[in-house]
């Protein structure tokens, strides 16, 4: 019996033994558990773009090749934005051509002389003379592509003709020796000489180069006539002929007669 007895004394000590560590144990702070985690990967390098942030190279290829971005890396291009055309406004460059109609028309005129319009200056018009030719005189001013009809009382008509070309001009005095309408034409040996692809010989008309009228000089080639290229009056044009519009040279032939001093300037 007393044998039991000190098996439960024992017992019942060596409990509170362990009750009391467990009491200390629960007493004492205790650091909390490194808590450890499966790997993660190394977060990756941020991406730079060519875009994302710009130098002071330009932007564009050279910025691409001579800049920060990374090796290997994809050069991303910006957007490229069309051009628009400015017709001429603000003083941008003209990628289109101009909507002008005047434009236009000049550009045709370029490539067709026959649609240029004839200067004012060479239409038919009175005008003041204050020089010693006597009426019914003609007074051809070569260098300013003239001819004046005098008419007294101060005035004169005037013309636009076109004149000999570098080489052809002359000047001198002659007297109207002959008139024809519709003249046939026949080139001088001399001109078909520098021009062989002319005709010998061609009948009067509207294709005949002498036009519709023609007053001979004297008793030289040259003559005042009419022209079927009116857009070279106001030019030095001809081998020494003065030429003028077939509408004028109508006019003029009305006027003057058979003897009528022509002088050349």
């Amino acid at each position: 019996m007393s044998g039991k007895i000190s098996l439960a004394l024992l017992t019942s000590a060596s409990c509170l033994c362990f009750t009391s560590e467990a009491a200390a144990i629960d007493a004492s702070p205790i650091a909390e558990p490194t808590v450890i985690y499966a790997r993660e990967p190394v977060p990756p390098a941020p991406v730079r773009m060519a875009s994302a942030e710009r130098s002071n190279m330009g932007g564009g290829f050279i910025e691409f090749l001579f800049g920060d971005a990374p090796q290997g890396g994809r050069y991303q291009r910006e957007q490229a934005y069309q051009t628009q055309p400015d017709y001429g406004y603000g003083g941008r460059r003209t990628l289109l051509p101009p909507m002008d109609p005047q434009q236009s028309m000049r550009r045709e005129e370029e490539f067709d002389p026959a649609l240029r319009p004839l200067d004012p200056k060479y239409e038919k018009q009175v005008v003041e003379y204050h020089g010693k030719e006597s009426p019914g005189t003609i007074v051809i001013d070569t260098p300013n592509k003239f001819l004046f009809l005098v008419q007294g009382d101060g005035k004169a008509l005037r013309y636009g003709v076109g004149v000999g070309r570098p080489g052809f001009t002359w000047s001198g005095v002659k007297t109207v020796s002959a008139k024809k309408e519709w003249p046939a034409w026949t080139p001088p040996p001399e001109m078909l000489a520098r021009r062989p692809d002319l005709p010998r010989h061609m009948e009067g008309g509207p294709q005949n180069p002498l036009g519709a009228r023609a007053m001979y000089l004297g008793s030289s080639l040259y003559r005042i006539h009419g022209s079927n290229e009116p857009w070279t009056i106001g030019t030095n044009v001809s081998s020494g002929c003065i030429r003028m519009r077939n509408e004028d040279v109508i006019d003029l032939y009305g006027r003057v007669g058979v003897g009528a001093r022509v002088v050349v300037i």
